[in-house]
């Protein structure tokens, strides 16, 4: 339920765009075509970049749990002004490449959607592997120091914060590349405008949406003070489903990381891309799933196979730091 509404979010603003476009079609009858052009790859970029979104939200509204409910609101405002300054660093840089190194586009895009898929499966290993001691651990370290009087509730979220922003930078970078190779072929002035509506849509729809996340809680608590019976049982509700939200948004966020980042690989290979789109075609209606999930099993793979390898690594140094 709280993915497919996040998942709606997203259509709705590329069918709002989508109408931005139609009525620009009038004004191209005057000679002005780029509004047009610019809603279209908005609307793409938006499409090509809500798996992104929907993992972004997911893991900044972790990153907020654990601050006094009181403190909620401005550790959120707090971390999307750092993604605000993420996303002002990004975007011209972006811009630059695409200038002076357009040949740099694919091999980033490609790069993006192998991190995102080592991303996804790490989660999974985090979730599932040996790692998920550690995690529920670090959990209790979380609720154990937001208890204790003796910690600095100061300290505390300036970590927190900039752990956040720190995640958000990932992500960021993430869906620039992914709307710079939306719109590596158009105008510098096209680009511009796209990515920052991207950036802007992206920062106001996650960090607003965070918010209004991580205050489920007090809305449930709220409820639940009420005398009215229906208004105490909708707090109790809400209070139930807070935790199943969280949840719901982390496995689509995982599985949309395979299928953002796995598609773009597959496509980044053009021999694979075909042969799997011409195997699709041949399917009728259910072509265009068959596809997705090809794309999504490659994304599995590959970052299945980055995990291994960056775990080998890691006990590869740990075992050389340990003395003889």
């Amino acid at each position: 339920m709280a993915g497919t509404s996040l998942l709606t979010l997203i259509d709705d603003i590329a069918t709002l765009l989508d109408d931005v476009a139609v009525m620009t079609k009038v004004a191209a009858r005057q000679g002005i075509t780029a509004a047009d052009d610019v809603a279209v790859m908005t609307k793409l970029a938006a499409k090509k970049t809500a798996g992104v979104l929907g993992d972004d939200l997911a893991l900044n509204a972790q990153q907020v749990t654990g601050v006094r409910a009181d403190r909620e609101l401005p550790v959120v405002w707090a971390v999307a002004k750092g993604s605000a300054l993420n996303k002002a660093i990004l975007v011209p840089a972006a811009l630059v490449i695409s200038a002076f190194a357009p040949w740099a586009i694919t091999p980033l895009l490609m790069l993006g959607g192998l991190f995102l898929c080592y991303e996804g499966a790490e989660k999974l290993w985090h979730a599932f592997g040996p790692k998920k001691a550690e995690k529920e651990a670090h959990h209790q370290e979380l609720v154990e120091a937001v208890a204790d009087e003796n910690v600095d509730i100061v300290a505390f979220e300036k970590e927190k914060i900039k752990g956040a922003v720190r995640t958000d930078f990932i992500l960021s970078a993430e869906i620039i590349v992914i709307t710079l190779g939306t719109v590596a072929a158009v105008s510098m002035g096209q680009r511009v405008a796209v990515l920052v509506g991207i950036s802007l849509i992206m920062t106001v729809g996650v960090y607003g949406l965070v918010a209004g996340i991580v205050k489920l809680d007090d809305l449930g608590l709220y409820f639940n003070q009420q005398t009215a019976a229906w208004k105490r049982a909708l707090g109790r509700g809400i209070l139930a489903a807070a935790p199943w939200l969280m949840k719901t948004l982390s496995v689509l966020g995982t599985a949309a990381m395979f299928l953002v980042g796995g598609g773009i690989l597959v496509h980044g290979i053009p021999a694979v891309g075909h042969a799997i789109e011409a195997f699709a075609a041949t399917l009728g209606w259910i072509g265009p799933v068959v596809s997705s999930l090809a794309g999504a099993l490659a994304g599995l793979v590959a970052g299945a196979l980055v995990v291994l390898v960056v775990n080998l690594i890691s006990r590869l140094r740990g075992g050389a730091a340990k003395p003889a």
